[in-house]
C-alpha cells in the first residue's frame, strides 16, 4: 500500500498533467478560431450568395460538377480588342458567345460565368443589343460597362436584372491604370456578389439546362474552320491528347492573364446567321430565330441548327435528325459567324 506522501504526490501530478491538458485544448481552440477568421471567413464572405451549404451538383450549363451547380449564372461583357490582351478569367467561363459589333468585324464577347467565380474578370465593356437575349435565354445576371443608346433604354427599364459600370464605376468595377482607356474597367465576384445583395437580385435556381453527353474521348480530328476578320482572326486547333480546341487569336495564342495558360473549349460552336447596318458605328446581328450551325466537339462535326424563339427562350442547337445536341461536359464557346 502507498504511504500518505506517495498518494498526495501522486493527486499533485494528476492535476499538474489535467491543469496542462486544459491549456493544451484551450491553445488550439484559439488557434482554431484565428484560422478560421483568417482563411474560412474569406471564403465564405466571397461566395456567400452562390453557394448554398457544401452541397456539390451537376452544372446545368457546363455539365460538370462544382458547388454553384444551381446558381443563376453571370454574364460579363468582355473586350475582344488588342488593348485589352491578354483577358482576364476568360478561360474560367462555362460558356462565352462572340460576335462581331461593327461592319469592320471587330467582336466582343460575352462570358457566362455558372461554377467557376475567377479572382479578376476583364476588361468589362459596353452592352450590345444583340447579346441581350442571348443572356436573358440564360436567366443570367448581366454585367456590362454601359453601352449603345437603344440597349440602355432596355437595360433602364429592367428587362434584365444587370450591374451597369456607369453607375458602378469604382465601386463594383475598378480601374487599371497601367491599360489605356476604355479596355481598363475590371471586377471580381465578391463585388458582383455585393452589387447582387443591394439590388436584391436572386441568386439560385436556374430554369436553363444544356445536355450532355457521359464521352470525354476523341472520335475523330476535324478542325474548326478560321473565324472573324484579320486582327479579330480566330482559329480553334484540336488537341486530340486532351480531347480539347486550344484557341488562337490574330496568330497568337489566347492566354488568360489569371493563370498564364492559353485558353481551351470542349465544345465549339458555329452559329451561323446575319447582320444589317444600324447607323455608321454599329450593327445589328441576328440572334433571335433560327439558322445553320456546326457543334465540333471529341474532334468530331456535327452539323445542325440553331433556334431561338423569342428573346427569353434557351437558344436550342438541334442535329440533322431534329435532335437536341448533347455536348461534351466542359465549357462551351459559341462563335457567331454573322454575315
Amino acid at each position: 500500500m502507498p504511504g500518505t506522501s506517495e498518494v498526495a504526490e501522486y493527486q499533485m501530478k494528476f492535476l499538474t498533467n489535467k491543469k496542462y491538458v486544459w491549456v493544451a485544448v484551450g491553445a488550439v481552440l484559439i488557434i482554431a478560431v484565428i484560422l478560421f477568421f483568417v482563411f474560412g471567413k474569406n471564403n465564405i464572405d466571397i461566395n456567400s450568395s452562390d453557394v448554398k451549404g457544401d452541397k456539390i451538383g451537376v452544372s446545368a450549363l457546363a455539365g460538370i460538377e462544382c458547388g454553384n451547380y444551381n446558381s443563376r449564372p453571370y454574364a460579363v461583357m468582355l473586350s475582344s480588342d488588342k488593348e485589352a490582351r491578354p483577358l482576364s478569367g476568360i478561360a474560367e467561363a462555362d460558356v462565352v458567345f462572340e460576335m462581331p459589333v461593327v461592319n469592320n468585324g471587330f467582336t466582343r464577347m460575352m462570358a457566362v460565368y455558372q461554377c467557376n467565380r475567377p479572382n479578376e474578370v476583364g476588361s468589362i465593356r459596353s452592352s450590345r443589343l444583340d447579346f441581350l437575349p442571348l443572356a436573358l435565354g440564360l436567366n443570367a445576371i448581366y454585367a456590362h460597362f454601359g453601352g449603345e443608346h437603344e440597349v440602355l433604354e432596355e437595360l433602364n427599364k429592367g428587362v434584365i436584372d444587370n450591374i451597369d459600370g456607369l453607375k458602378y464605376d469604382g465601386t463594383i468595377y475598378y480601374r487599371k491604370g497601367s491599360i489605356p482607356r476604355p479596355h481598363n474597367a475590371f471586377t471580381d465576384f465578391s463585388l458582383l456578389a455585393q452589387a447582387v445583395t443591394q439590388l436584391g437580385y436572386k441568386t439560385d435556381n436556374t430554369n436553363i439546362v444544356y445536355p450532355h453527353d457521359k464521352n470525354d474521348k476523341s472520335v475523330d480530328l476535324i478542325q474548326p474552320p478560321t473565324l472573324f476578320n484579320k486582327g479579330f482572326d480566330v482559329v480553334w486547333k484540336y488537341d486530340q491528347a486532351k480531347n480539347s480546341y486550344l484557341r488562337w487569336r490574330a496568330g497568337s495564342q489566347e492566354i488568360d492573364k489569371n493563370n498564364l495558360k492559353q485558353v481551351d473549349a470542349k465544345n465549339v460552336v458555329i452559329m451561323k446567321t446575319t447582320w444589317a447596318p444600324i447607323n455608321k458605328d454599329y450593327i445589328r446581328v441576328k440572334t433571335v430565330g433560327s439558322g445553320q450551325a456546326v457543334v465540333y466537339k471529341n474532334g468530331e462535326e456535327i452539323k445542325g441548327t440553331w433556334d431561338k424563339k423569342d428573346d427569353n427562350s434557351k437558344l436550342y442547337f438541334y442535329d440533322l435528325n431534329n435532335k437536341e445536341i448533347k455536348f461534351t461536359p466542359g465549357n462551351i464557346w459559341i462563335e457567331i459567324d454573322a454575315r
